[in-house]
């Protein structure tokens, strides 16, 4: 087989492509903004994944649909899970490519019809333009051009579309571990940056539950019969606060206190809740020491203190081969009159969960977008079809890259 011309000589096609199928785009995002997707809003979500559905069936993919079960109280939508094979067999170098975007917000019912989808010049409005459905559409944008200019020349395409990214990936988190087995490469499809970043590396997030167990006692008759949990947990707050600044990049943040039921009787239980974000997760193992070892230094004698571990959401780190990934859109970006900057973020996502299943991972490929979450959110539409051809051109470059 010969080898085909290297994508960033033809980034100025997929460009061309790109632009040609922007009323589409456009008319596909309309649609998905127009159609309510809140994470607990099941029936919102699957309309949306109905609709990436048929895209990604019009292009070749085989669609699989799985229903998650409940968590708590609640239902979330399904999880998409398409597939297409390439012309390139592992053999010959072809590679495996996964691309995952969302399918939910952050916003209720009602909230597309109160504030619907606008385009006012070259910026879209409306609630989850931004955060995730023009990314989402930009991968499913940037497979139409691959398929348009008949490039397939990698083993397979996977494309992952989840409908709970927003409260965490609860449900969908074993399919997505599951569609990262085997895949070589991922793509995130959350939008770039306000500046145009893409995404690096994302912080992970480790949840601790600290319950402080003390003892009753009346507060005005004897007190000093009495173990104080409120008082070891207002010591224990100080300390796990003082973490912040040790390592470069670690934050820990006390955010419930909870203690306590009447004023007169000496406090005999208080409970915290800390969340932990670090880069990495040499990091991460670090303040989870740090916080077991202030919890076995109780401040008032008679207390005592246990330390779960609720969840941990891994960091996407920054590694040699996804800077890689980052040096070839970049150089793609380039023969287009792009620049691309790099960002580290606090923020996780469904990336955090593929790069933690050792999968080198670049996100923030979808356009340039900002004040998610908010009614301000915004799309720059203008800024989609060089990202498009930017994607497209990865794809195929890393399609048939060696191992």
């Amino acid at each position: 087989m010969s080898a085909p011309p290297r994508p960033r000589q033809l980034t100025a096609r997929f460009l061309h492509l790109a632009r040609r199928l922007q009323p589409r785009y456009l008319a596909d995002l309309e649609a998905l903004v127009s159609v309510d997707s809140g994470s607990h809003d099941a029936e919102g979500v699957n309309e949306v994944a109905d609709r990436v559905q048929a895209h990604l069936r019009g292009l070749g993919f085989t669609v699989q649909r799985v229903t998650p079960p409940a968590t708590g109280r609640h239902r979330t939508g399904d999880v998409l899970v398409a597939r297409r094979k390439g012309a390139l067999t592992a053999a010959e170098g072809g590679r495996r490519i996964l691309l995952a975007g969302h399918m939910d917000t952050v916003f209720d019912r009602g909230t597309a019809a109160a504030r619907p989808f606008t385009l006012r010049g070259t910026v879209a409005t409306g609630p989850g333009v931004s955060d995730d459905k023009g990314g989402l559409l930009a991968g499913v944008s940037a497979l139409r051009v691959l398929d348009a200019h008949g490039h397939h020349a990698y083993d397979e395409l996977v494309f992952l579309a989840t409908p709970d990214e927003e409260i965490g990936s609860p449900a969908s988190r074993a399919v997505t571990e599951r569609a990262a087995e085997g895949v070589h490469f991922a793509l995130g499809l959350e939008c770039a940056r306000e500046n145009g970043d893409l995404v690096i590396a994302r912080k992970g997030v480790a949840d601790f539950r600290l319950t402080v167990t003390g003892r009753a006692a009346h507060a005005g008759i004897e007190p000093e019969r009495g173990a104080n949990a409120a008082l070891t947990a207002a010591h224990l707050i100080v300390d796990l606060q003082a973490l912040n600044g040790r390592w470069d990049g670690v934050t820990v943040n006390v955010g419930t206190v909870r203690g306590g039921s009447r004023t007169n009787i000496v406090c005999p239980e208080a409970e915290l809740r800390v969340e932990v974000r670090a880069a990495t997760t040499v990091d991460v193992h670090r303040v989870a020491r740090a916080i077991r070892e202030a919890a076995d230094r109780p401040a008032v004698p008679g207390t005592a203190v246990a330390v779960a571990q609720l969840d941990l959401c891994p960091p996407m780190e920054e590694t040699a081969a996804s800077h890689r990934m980052l040096d070839l859109a970049r150089g793609a970006a380039r023969s287009v009159g792009l620049d691309l900057g790099a960002a580290r973020t606090g923020g996780v996502g469904d990336a955090n969960l593929i790069a933690g299943t050792g999968v080198p991972t670049l996100d923030g490929l979808g356009p340039v977008g900002g004040a998610d979450h908010t009614p301000q959110e915004w799309l720059d539409v203008s800024t989609a079809p060089e990202r498009i051809a930017v994607l497209a051109a990865l794809i195929a470059e890393l399609g048939g890259a060696p191992a």
